[in-house]
């Protein structure tokens, strides 16, 4: 026989942050948190010094499902050029979804602008990590100017990442031959 155990007071209230920054942006504020998670706030102030702490404790543990979504494996076979259009693809597939709002790395860097938050910080060494992935790959495919693709590479990803989550456009269409472009002007192969 199974039980299914509760989830704890910190795991209700990191998944509250997720769910309720993602969807509302990082102003939310500790009582709605606090009463999502089902959680009293000297209970969350048990957990976390703050609810910046726990922002960034929700980002940070979030990190590697967001990556192990997005990149390919790291033993996959493919050519740089098919591992780098595989993120692209999967920011193609997620933006499909209702409830796409964008990176929410991008988001939390855009709506807090203070480099210093601790929760930006957690959203910069993702999107630090990605651009690293872009670099590498970039610089395995031959790529005449690994650095400067693997910037135009973000842009593009962050660019069409923000407009879909905008309900701007939408990706279908457009990253492909984008993404294709640069890969050729680059030479990657």
């Amino acid at each position: 026989m199974t039980t299914d155990a509760k989830p704890s007071s910190r795991e209700r209230l990191l998944e509250a942050a997720a769910t309720l920054t993602y969807r509302d942006g990082v102003g939310i504020g500790v009582d709605a948190l606090c009463k999502a998670a089902g959680v009293s706030k000297r209970s969350m102030y048990q957990l976390f010094a703050s609810k910046d702490e726990l922002l960034a404790a929700s980002l940070k543990e979030r990190a590697s499902a967001y990556t192990a979504t997005l990149l390919p494996a790291a033993d996959d076979n493919r050519s740089p050029r098919r591992r780098i259009m595989h993120v692209f693809d999967q920011l193609e597939s997620q933006a499909g979804a209702p409830d796409f709002q964008g990176c929410r790395y991008l988001v939390v860097q855009i709506e807090l602008k203070d480099q210093g938050h601790p929760a930006s910080r957690v959203a910069h060494r993702v999107k630090e990590n990605l651009t690293g992935f872009f670099r590498a790959e970039a610089e395995r495919g031959g790529a005449s100017d690994p650095d400067l693709l693997a910037r135009q590479l973000i842009l593009v990803f962050d660019g069409a990442s923000a407009r879909a989550g905008i309900q701007a456009d939408s990706p279908t269409g457009l990253i492909v031959p984008t993404v294709t472009t640069l890969l050729d002007a680059a030479g990657v192969s």
